[in-house]
């Protein structure tokens, strides 16, 4: 099969540059378009570990704004065009399905962390993607 929109979402920690290499080996091989995205996911909770309002608009914008600017120094040194980069606001795995179903992907690639115990137990961003996806899943073994 050959792709042809890659949909390219990363964390922005240490190990995005290698998600996003992956990426890029697959749209070289294929010739496909990378879209280079972070979801900013911001829900404050109180001591009980109960969910509170939503953030301020301003600790929103700020979030967004560092997002932004960490995603374009990364897209920059990996010479992803501006206009193909995306920070979106909201549930990290509800908006990697959503973006790539508008956009008409045909891969999802992301990092995935090796988990045990309890987190193995809990629902991971990588399998929600994968379940929900309208297109193939990439996850690329990270950490």
């Amino acid at each position: 099969m050959s792709y042809t929109y890659i949909l390219c979402a990363v964390d922005l920690t240490d190990d995005s540059p290698r998600v996003l290499a992956r990426a890029q080996a697959l749209a070289s091989a294929t010739r496909a378009r990378i879209t280079l995205m972070h979801v900013v996911e911001y829900i404050p909770v109180d001591p009980a570990g109960e969910a509170l309002l939503p953030p301020p608009v301003e600790v929103e914008r700020d979030l967004v704004a560092g997002a932004a600017q960490r995603l374009d120094s990364l897209g920059a040194a990996h010479g992803i065009a501006a206009g193909d980069r995306l920070v979106v606001v909201g549930s990290i795995k509800g908006e990697i399905v959503k973006v790539a179903a508008e956009r008409g992907c045909d891969l999802v690639v992301l990092g995935a962390r090796g988990r045990h115990g309890l987190g193995a137990l809990l629902a991971s961003t990588e399998k929600s993607v994968l379940v929900h996806a309208p297109c193939d899943v990439l996850a690329v073994r990270i950490g």
